[in-house]
Order: structure tokens, then sequence, then C-alpha cells
């Protein structure tokens, strides 16, 4: 999906003339300060940033891309399934500054992941409606169309503005994997093992290629199934264990 070309971190003065209409709560957060009085006295009124905004992302660039993000949520969700301290998502718009509404000149990443938060559904990941939280983990998937900002200005975003502690990105086409963490405010590269896995501080687990896929392994080196692959390693084992019962003369369907 091409992407605008990102501003610079630091938020960009609005200028009146853009013809772009702004809705009320987003006009009144660029009057100047002594324009927003009360009716009863000259006391300065609280002006809140808008809410409840709606996701603004382009379609996935191919089904490869589309899949990658599937089994990311799908992986990630099974494994935690017991827990309801996380956010994950993908293809979402995250909202981190209110000049951004206006020239969305940023897209979401492919796949993030929010701990100490509450599992719930959203539209968008909003900060200043999360009590300023940002994703602890960013996953994006490269495309010829998305790599150079991929590598470039949103790594910068993402450290220098959102300050994401696990940055990874994965081409599913050319298997370039690549991963950094954030230390003394700066991007170090993460370091690959015997596996060429790469272990993410945040979700204390490894991220590895299996099948030409990016995988989620547990500290232990256990791939992380999906609930397809659950479900089919219990029908295997049901069936392996009826053929058992066969051999000693055991009907195991009269049990």
């Amino acid at each position: 999906m091409p992407e605008p070309e990102l501003l610079a971190p630091d938020t960009p003065e609005l200028d009146p003339s853009d013809p772009v209409q702004l809705s009320p709560e987003q006009s009144a957060l660029e009057e100047p300060a002594e324009a927003r009085f009360s009716e009863e006295g000259d006391r300065e009124l609280p002006v809140m940033p808008p809410c409840n905004l709606d996701s603004d992302e382009p379609p996935l660039e191919s089904d490869l891309h589309l899949q990658q993000m599937i089994l990311f949520l799908e992986c990630l969700n099974w494994l935690w399934r017991d827990r309801t301290d996380y956010y994950a998502s993908g293809n979402l718009t995250i909202y981190y500054s209110t000049s951004k509404i206006k020239t969305r000149d940023f897209r979401g990443p492919d796949f993030f992941v929010v701990l100490n938060t509450e599992k719930r559904p959203r539209k968008s990941w909003t900060v200043w409606e999360e009590d300023g939280k940002t994703p602890n983990v960013i996953i994006e998937i490269l495309s010829n169309s998305t790599a150079q900002q991929d590598r470039g200005a949103k790594k910068q975003l993402y450290q220098d503005v959102l300050r994401v502690f696990d940055y990874f990105w994965f081409d599913p086409v050319t298997l370039e994997f690549a991963g950094f963490t954030l230390v003394g405010g700066q991007y170090q590269p993460l370091q690959p093992g015997d596996r060429n896995w790469l272990w993410s501080e945040q979700l204390q687990l490894f991220l590895g290629i299996q099948d030409r896929r990016l995988r989620f392994f547990t500290p232990d080196g256990v791939l992380v199934p999906t609930p397809a692959e659950v479900a089919l390693q219990e029908q295997q084992r049901a069936e392996q264990l009826a053929a058992k019962l066969r051999e000693l003369g055991i009907d195991p369907d009269a049990l």
C-alpha cells in the first residue's frame, strides 16, 4: 500500500488557509488560547482533542501481507487467550497527534501490541484516549512500496516519538528480517542466535522464519500454533490413540 511521506516528528503549525474543513473540536484546538473563554467570565475553558476516531488505513498490499498479519493475530491471541491485559491489532491507525488527523501523513503499523491495557475492540488506537500509551511492539511487513519508509522514516518515528520498545520488519517475498530494541532512547539491532531467531523482550517470545512465514516461538523454542494447527494436532492424536486401541482389540467407539 503506497504511503505518503511522513513529516518530521515535530508537530507542524497548521496553515489557516488550508481548505480542509476541521470539525468544531479540531477548530477549537487551533484557536489561540486567549480566544477560548467561558461566557460567564474570563476563565479559559479546557479543550479536549477529538475522540472515538475511525481507523483510516488503505487495504494491505497483497495476500501475503494479509495472511502474515492474520497469522500474528491468531497465534498471539491463542497463546494469550487467558489474558485480558493487552491489545493486539493490525493495519489500524494510531493517532498520536491531533495535527495528524488533518494532515493524514501517517499510516498505521501492519501489526502492533500494547501491553498493560484493556483487551477490547477498538476503532483505532488513539493515544490521548489510552492514558498516553503507545505500542510496546511493532512489526512492519515490507513491500516494494513501503520498505524505504519502514526502514527509515517510520523507524525514526517509532524510536523518537512513539518510543516503541521492540521494532521488527519482515519481507514475505525476500525473507528479509530485522529487529531492534530501544536502549537509552536509541534503537540497537537485535543479534540473531543459532537459529537466526530474534528475541522480543516485550513479548517474551522469539520471532523466527518457518515455512516462509514469520512465526512466534516460546522461550523453550516451541512454535506458537494457530487455532487450526491446534485442532489438527488434537485430531491426529485422537486418530493415533484410536489406532492403538484397535491394535489391542479394543473398539474406541465403544468406550
